[in-house]
């Protein structure tokens, strides 16, 4: 998870100036990971309850706790995650919730929110039109990448949340996020994602020479700019009561 682009300061921003989040809320970050998101609550002094589901990722977000007292981690999934009722004052969701089952989960993040509290959902969709390295590189995942089209088929859009907000649905609000790479990091950027083939896949080579080839033609000053939009779902959902 090294290269996965973290959320620009303004969408952090934008939760505690506009969506209420305080120094001394309480967040659980559903689908936590290895804690990216978690993190960025933590800075700003909220107390996060991380929940996820795979030991692996988890392990690592668990290291955040030496570092910070207001995160706990523990294991849990969207749909059954084992925290209290009325336990928090928000749920985030960041990357995350186009794995969950929507009807289980509306009903957890209504039994543990306290009455009044917000959903958040976010993610960070990468461009993929704009400028040439964008271009080229999603061509490249198209013709090389594994199963790209439906893996990276996120789902997810304003209206198809409608029914899991009340009253007239999310509120959505989008952000500019760019990160900057090297080749290197172009190349670790690109094996992070689960569509990547691995080494002796006959699309392995292929693939690790044209994305040579595209770095060479777009770079600037030996970097390219990998682009993203940062959106943000957010509402209220039904209070389920016990």
């Amino acid at each position: 998870m090294k290269y996965r682009p973290s959320y620009p300061k303004e969408a952090i921003d934008y939760l505690y100036n506009t969506i209420g989040f305080r120094t001394n809320s309480d967040v659980a970050d559903i689908g936590a990971g290895t804690g990216i998101f978690s993190k960025l609550l933590l800075e700003r002094g909220s107390h996060v309850i991380g929940v996820e589901p795979n030991k692996a990722m988890r392990e690592v977000a668990e290291k955040l706790q030496n570092e910070y007292d207001n995160f706990h981690v523990t294991a849990g999934s969207a749909e059954a995650t084992g925290l209290m009722n009325e336990s928090v004052d928000f749920v985030t969701c960041a990357q995350a919730f186009h794995w969950f089952d929507r009807d289980l989960t509306k009903v957890e993040f209504g039994r543990i929110l306290r009455p009044g509290g917000k959903v958040v959902l976010i993610w960070n969709s990468r461009l993929t039109v704009g400028t040439p390295f964008l271009e080229l590189y999603e061509k490249l995942l198209h013709t090389f990448g594994i199963d790209y089209v439906s893996v990276n088929h996120r789902n997810v859009s304003h209206e198809g949340l409608r029914s899991f907000f009340e009253q007239d649905g999310p509120q959505i609000v989008r952000f500019t996020n760019r990160q900057r790479f090297d080749f290197q990091e172009l190349q670790g950027r690109l094996f992070s994602s689960s569509y990547c083939p691995t080494p002796g896949h006959p699309n392995y080579e292929p693939m690790m020479k044209e994305l040579r080839s595209i770095f060479d033609q777009t770079q600037e000053h030996g970097c390219i700019s990998m682009e993203y939009e940062t959106e943000i779902f957010w509402g209220i959902v039904h209070h389920f009561r016990s």
